[in-house]
């Protein structure tokens, strides 16, 4: 595998043992995940961006919480609706989406 462009993590409250629950995953940040990963599919982006759910980031309020590395931007309250908008503006055209940015 080659180094991604893009490596963008998505908090879905996964625990140690595997059982996802939490503030992220009840903000459903499976199908955040998902769609993430279909809009990566449809775009033939999958070189360049990899994505990864991760364990809670400690911020719950402002979850579901994006990570795009290595550009170090974090998003907060991230839906199904924000991704497309995620992945055209910060992933294909280098702009963060500053309405959903934790500064």
């Amino acid at each position: 595998m080659q180094k991604p462009k893009y490596h963008v993590f998505v908090c879905s409250s996964s625990r140690v043992t595997g059982q996802q629950k939490g503030y992220c995953f009840s903000k459903d940040s499976v199908s955040v995940i998902q769609r993430f990963m279909e809009e990566i599919e449809e775009r033939e982006m999958g070189g360049d961006i990899l994505i990864t759910n991760t364990g809670c980031l400690g911020i719950c309020s402002k979850g579901p919480v994006v990570i795009v590395y290595p550009d170090g931007v974090w998003y907060k309250e991230v839906t199904v609706e924000d991704v497309t908008e995620i992945v055209e503006e910060h992933l294909e055209n280098g702009r963060i989406v500053s309405r959903l940015e934790i500064k």
